[in-house]
């Protein structure tokens, strides 16, 4: 597993500096940082548990993390949130997630599903690869993004049972055909080298 540096800003974090750890937490061969204990306890879990679980992605934006804070979580009213209808699980809060025990039980919580919101927290991401973790974690933020600026509005439209069930069946997400996310990663990769390509070093 690879983590972020526990102490450095995250504009500061490149592919050099990031930290190398075995399933257990033990940081191999050489770093100058720590790594965040909350950062390590559900991810390896996840890791050892979930067969295809490769990569984990753990964000706190704005507009998903608010989105955990609501009773009734993630909104399958727009057309972001339809294509993740029936990837979408849900955790209780149990404070910062430094108890190993907690792992097994947010594990639990995902029921093998790609997207778990932990309440009061923030989003799990449970992906394959890291094409397919990213584009989820876009897909889910934009899906946040306009829940929360159509519910400032009024009241949200139902989508129909069976045309979210299409939207999530459709989507080139889940589709190897349509490569899982790799084009976004690709389009995205592209933008950063044009702007500071010191990410990669």
């Amino acid at each position: 597993m690879v983590t972020n540096p526990f102490g450095l800003h995250y504009s500061e974090v490149k592919a050099s500096n990031l930290v190398k750890i075995d399933i257990d937490g033990n940081i191999v061969g050489d770093s100058d940082w720590p790594i965040n204990p909350a950062g390590f306890t559900f991810h390896s879990a996840i890791h050892k548990h979930v067969p295809d679980g490769h990569c984990i992605m753990h964000v706190h934006t704005t507009p998903t993390l608010a989105v955990c804070c609501l009773e009734e979580g993630l909104s399958f009213t727009n057309f972001y949130s339809a294509q993740l209808h029936n990837q979408v699980a849900y955790h209780d809060f149990e404070g910062i997630t430094v108890r190993m025990d907690e792992g097994d039980r947010i594990v639990a919580s995902s029921e093998g599903k790609k997207i778990l919101m932990l309440r009061n927290h923030g989003p799990v991401i449970i992906g394959a690869d890291l094409p397919q973790a990213f584009s989820l974690m876009w897909l889910l933020n934009r899906a946040c993004e306009v829940q929360l600026a159509s519910m400032s509005m009024g009241k949200t439209l139902k989508i129909p049972d069976n045309i979210l069930e299409r939207c999530a069946r459709d989507t080139p997400l889940f589709n190897p055909k349509y490569g899982s996310g790799r084009d976004a990663v690709a389009a995205f990769e592209r933008l950063m080298d044009k702007k500071d390509p010191s990410y990669k070093y």
